[in-house]
């Protein structure tokens, strides 16, 4: 706290002490509100016309005193409203009141009639007042105190406080969940919630965050992704399910990436590959349809129309593409050699599945601009995808990509619980050489598709997609992000 910001810190805790002294409660539990400010500009002429009292209430935004009338701005969660205070029409004490203990930022009910200005303003002309919360800390004005990026993050709210903007922004993010879910609803999947703590952390290649169960005296993971479970309801006899929920990975901060976020995750049985396409192209146009009223979004400086035909990239071939290695005959040596030559950092246990895949984000991925279906990547990347029948070391995988990013996952879910077997044993020697993010073996997932698992499609996608097309970091989409704890 700054010394300015310090002096006014003490005169509003001052004032707060003579409210209270004058008999006043500066923080009632109760409001007498009878109308939003956006209902009473809605209904302005009748309200005006008829003379009809009605009672704002809000946080007050500007004072201005224009001799014997006091004019201000009233601010709600709907809008913004003028009201005005005469000398002649307000009792004297109340007046005085106003003027001695209301200060900018100030929570108050304004009770009066809506009139129109000379000026042509729509204005509430009140004759009571109440404070309802009393303010110690002095607004930002406007944008000018809060400038600094990290301090509009950490203080979120007086950011949604000054900046319309960025309410907006969580305002149509509740609109792309909300389209997510409805758009599963009427295709008939029915929505579940799975444990967020869990004995074995699967579904996904990260570092887990951990944590104790104290009752049951265990450790538990946070989950890494909604997976396992919802492929287990196949099992049980559920044909279409999702998840709209948090996981967690304990990795690192990037404009594209947060450690807790929220990911939508869908199974389907009975679906293949194609179903899977069509029905994730669907999903998407909705989305982008319902937030931006028609398909046409321009982020990152290019405009992307996703009405058009998407594009299919075969991950062999953009990878030789674009990396300039053949997948079928690079050796693992090869591999490392172009990384160690474009700088890329790997560890001493990296194995084939990871090279690949730290060369293709380098060189494949930034090229992938056009909305389309990246598919079939090696095996060595995918442990829970099917394999091509055709191709047994590629799987039926896709990834959603436009912009140069991913934006969704899905594939033909690995139903043979031998093959689940091998490929976790696989990833346990990854673990035991030191790779943290390697996938864990599920005795229990496998146990589940030893009674059987009907063929299913599965898919996921996480608010990224949303922080891409509002063209936005992550961390500016998200209400409270993830913050370094502040000095003191």
């Amino acid at each position: 706290m700054t010394e300015k910001e310090a002096k006014l810190y003490e005169e509003r805790v001052k004032k707060l002490e003579n409210i209270k002294l004058a008999g006043i409660d500066p923080y009632p539990a109760e409001t007498s509100r009878t109308h939003t400010a956006a209902e009473a500009l809605e209904k302005f002429a009748s309200l005006a016309s008829s003379k009809k009292k009605l009672t704002l209430a809000g946080r007050i935004r500007a004072i201005r005193k224009h001799g014997a009338i006091i004019f201000g701005n009233l601010e709600d969660g709907t809008g913004k409203i003028q009201f005005l205070m005469k000398q002649d029409q307000v009792p004297a004490e109340l007046l005085k009141n106003f003027e001695a203990f209301v200060d900018v930022g100030d929570f108050a009910e304004l009770s009066g009639v809506l009139m129109e200005t000379a000026r042509g303003e729509k204005t509430l002309e009140a004759v009571t007042f109440r404070i309802l919360a009393k303010s110690l800390r002095a607004l930002p004005d406007k944008w000018h105190g809060l400038t600094d990026h990290e301090l509009r993050l950490r203080k979120r709210y007086l950011d949604l406080l000054t900046n319309p903007e960025t309410r907006q922004i969580f305002v149509r993010k509740a609109q792309f969940w909300q389209t997510v879910r409805e758009f599963m609803d009427e295709h008939g999947f029915l929505e579940v919630e799975a444990p967020v703590l869990e004995h074995v952390p699967g579904g996904a290649e990260a570092k887990p965050f951990m944590t104790h169960h104290k009752a049951l005296d265990q450790d538990f993971y946070l989950r890494i992704s909604l997976e396992l479970p919802l492929k287990r309801l196949l099992v049980g006899g559920f044909e279409r399910v999702f998840e709209i929920g948090r996981i967690f990975r304990n990795e690192g901060i990037s404009t594209e990436h947060l450690q807790d976020y929220t990911q939508m995750e869908f199974y389907w049985a009975y679906a293949d590959f194609q179903d899977l396409m069509d029905f994730s192209q669907k999903l998407f146009r909705s989305i982008v349809s319902r937030l931006f009223g028609g398909l046409k979004v321009t982020a990152q400086g290019r405009e992307i129309d996703w009405g058009e035909d998407w594009k299919i990239y075969d991950y062999f071939e953009e990878f030789k593409k674009h990396a300039g290695l053949d997948l079928e005959k690079v050796s693992d040596v090869e591999l490392k050699k172009k990384a160690e030559g474009a700088g890329i950092r790997y560890e001493k246990f990296a194995q084939r599945g990871r090279l690949v895949d730290l060369i293709y984000k380098k060189f494949v991925r930034p090229k992938l601009i056009e909305p389309g279906f990246l598919v079939y990547p090696p095996a060595e990347i995918e442990p829970l995808a099917k394999r091509l029948p055709a191709k047994p070391d590629r799987v039926q995988r896709l990834q959603i990509v436009a912009w140069g990013t991913e934006l969704g996952k899905g594939f033909a879910e690995l139903n043979d619980p031998l093959d689940q077997r091998h490929r976790f044993e696989e990833q346990m020697k990854l673990r035991q050489a030191g790779d943290e993010e390697a996938q864990q073996l599920d005795e229990d997932f496998v146990e589940a598709l030893e009674y059987g698992m009907p063929p299913a499609a599965g898919f996921g996608m996480s608010e990224r997609l949303f922080s891409v097309l509002m063209d936005k970091s992550i961390r500016e989409t998200v209400i409270f992000p993830p913050m370094r704890e502040e000095k003191k």
